[in-house]
């Protein structure tokens, strides 16, 4: 996502007077007036954690990162476990848990799921509001006995995730997820709530070329993009094989064997 939110008016709000410090240091972190004229967006700080809530009279409900309840919950006990698509794209196998660096984190919903299966996940979420829920999501989730052990392998990094790939040091990470957002359609990318408050916020991943090479300059094992099932291939090399879902698919760039 583009490191810097596109062209909206955000303010930060406090839900209840026992938040207002914390709405304070959020506000001074993201450079975020408290109070502005006809906000379109807020970032609320409340008893459920941070939240991003659009205004208007149509708008969705709030985003959050929930990794204790909900769909993550679900996902986590009912989910297929290693016999997901994901899981399998990234080399999951027996005996086989790649450490695994997600460039495109977001909401980090990916991330957890192979946490969950016992990857060590390196996330990177450059745009600087949906980082700062992901990294709420997780300071949450470390307090809760169930979940604390997963969250544990989730280690959130913080800038531009090509910079980073490009200046890496220590051990390169064996594979690297990459799930960009695709320039949309009205009738698939606007369904769900999170891409109706994403799109004017963060817009397209142009440089998807560009993350891609970087990738493929530093993963050790392979690099797996996930696309809309009918979407072509990032321009750049092609992938040697993929795994085709209902609605997406996991392009496969190999560049050496996992082994237990």
């Amino acid at each position: 996502m583009n490191e810097q939110p596109a062209a909206c008016r955000i303010q930060v709000e406090a839900l209840g007077a026992g938040f207002e410090p914390l709405a304070r240091q959020w506000a001074e972190r993201l450079s975020l007036p408290l109070q502005i004229d006809e906000p379109e967006f807020a970032l609320q700080v409340g008893e459920q954690g941070l939240q991003l809530q659009q205004l208007g009279a149509d708008a969705p409900g709030p985003v959050r990162v929930d990794f204790v309840e909900g769909g993550a919950a679900h996902r986590r006990l009912y989910g297929g476990g290693s016999g997901q698509m994901i899981a399998k794209a990234v080399g999951v196998a027996q005996g086989v848990r790649p450490r695994v660096l997600d460039a495109t984190a977001g909401l980090g919903k990916d991330g957890f799921v192979l946490a969950t299966l016992g990857c060590e996940m390196s996330l990177i979420e450059r745009q600087p509001l949906i980082g700062a829920l992901l990294e709420d999501g997780l300071a949450r989730a470390a307090l809760d006995a169930e979940v604390a052990p997963i969250v544990a392998r989730m280690h959130l990094l913080k800038g531009n995730s090509i910079e980073l790939m490009r200046n890496w040091e220590g051990e390169p990470p064996q594979v690297i997820y990459l799930d960009p957002m695709f320039p949309h359609r009205e009738k698939s990318a606007l369904v769900k709530k999170e891409m109706r408050l994403f799109r004017p916020l963060v817009g397209d991943d142009n440089d998807a070329p560009a993350l891609l090479a970087a990738a493929l300059a530093l993963a050790s094992h392979r690099v797996v993009v996930k696309r809309p099932r009918k979407a072509p291939c990032i321009d750049g090399p092609k992938p040697s094989h993929g795994l085709e879902g209902k609605s997406s698919r996991y392009d496969i760039y190999p560049k050496k064997a996992l082994k237990a």
